[in-house]
């Protein structure tokens, strides 16, 4: 299992919500192919959202989430 903080905006439901990022959730469903799961929530507290990735093995593992968190970043529209 692997957890990752994504930074984003102050908009999470945006993000959350934007066709890219759907598309990347099913994506890594896809490429886990039924043997791990995928879960993004966006934090209560902070301008993050949390990443969390279960796979049979740590290279999948990693990579889906890095797939995943890229997506999320490349919703941000006020990157520094």
């Amino acid at each position: 299992q692997l957890s990752l903080l994504a930074r984003s905006s102050n908009d999470k439901e945006g993000i959350m919500n934007s066709e890219e990022v759907k598309s990347a959730l099913e994506e890594a469903e896809k490429r886990l192919m039924g043997k791990g799961r995928v879960l993004l929530r966006p934090s209560g507290t902070e301008p993050v959202i949390r990443v969390m990735v279960e796979a049979e093995n740590e290279k999948l593992c990693s990579e889906t989430a890095d797939f995943l968190a890229d997506a999320v970043r490349g919703q941000l529209t006020d990157v520094k």
